[in-house]
């Protein structure tokens, strides 16, 4: 089966980004891929985070979403949409939720998470972060039935934390989506580390796409989209460049795998 991790260099203007992730993900499917992941932030990445507030979407509904399910049933193929601004609970209206909405090849949402870790963080360079400032978190890990297995959706700081990832691996997922907007000091610094431990640990595919390049924000990010197997090997990876990094990847293997490789069941401590 053929999946595909979409990279981006998305700007500030909604409009422009749809474009963009519409041509990408036409060629996915044109490959013959059945299965294509955005990246986080798609559809925004303005010059300040709570700019998003101002693009909040309620779950199933607005611009956003509608693209989404028109991309997903006009290729036929499933979409995992990244991450895109959700409206919060209603406590600051300008924070607001990162939601990876899930979209079968039908267009119909199949599920919705919304992501658990926050990038709160100050680098040796100077470089400062502060999602919480514009964001809240998510609480509840996200797995879902699709052709291409069962796929454990998390994006871009949750891969620092593996207690997440064996949640998922829990509740039976072969196939990890990373959708990211690593910046380029932490990416250089840890991406395929990262991404390669988490495949190697649970037996997992890793399906990895990236922002690249500068933003708005005066922020750069590494790109180096990439997909990995479940033990450890890189498949496919593109360094920059908006397009589209593909791969064939078999559902049985990482059952295949846990079976001849048991890991994941010698666990003594849960």
């Amino acid at each position: 089966m053929r999946v595909a991790a979409i990279q981006m260099n998305s700007g500030p203007e909604v409009r422009a980004n749809l474009e963009l992730a519409g041509r990408l993900l036409a060629e996915a499917a044109d490959d013959g891929c059945r299965l294509a992941v955005l990246p986080e932030n798609f559809a925004l990445m303005p010059a300040r985070g709570r700019d998003k507030a101002d693009h909040a979407e309620h779950p199933g509904d607005g611009p956003i979403q509608a693209f989404l399910a028109e991309a997903a049933s006009r290729s036929g193929m499933w979409v995992v949409g990244g991450s895109m601004p959700l409206v919060s609970p209603g406590i600051d209206e300008e924070r607001v939720y990162g939601g990876c909405p899930v979209f079968d090849h039908e267009g119909t949402m199949q599920a919705l998470y919304r992501k658990i870790h926050l990038f709160d963080v100050d680098l040796d360079d100077g470089e400062s972060y502060r999602e919480s400032n514009s964001m809240y978190p998510g609480d509840a890990p996200v797995a879902l039935d699709t052709p291409a297995g069962r796929v454990g959706l998390t994006i871009c700081y949750d891969l620092r934390f593996p207690e997440l990832y064996r949640r998922l691996v829990d509740d039976g997922a072969t196939v990890f989506t990373v959708p990211s907007a690593f910046t380029e000091t932490t990416g250089k610094a840890h991406w395929h580390i990262l991404l390669r431990a988490r495949a190697i640990e649970n037996l997992a595919y890793v399906i990895a796409p990236g922002q690249y390049g500068s933003h708005p924000d005066d922020r750069s990010t590494f790109g180096h989209s990439l997909i990995c197997d479940p033990w450890g090997h890189v498949l496919a990876e593109q360094a920059a460049g908006n397009c589209v990094v593909a791969a064939e990847i078999d559902p049985q293997l990482p059952a295949q795998l846990r079976r001849r490789f048991p890991a994941l069941s010698n666990r003594r401590l849960t």
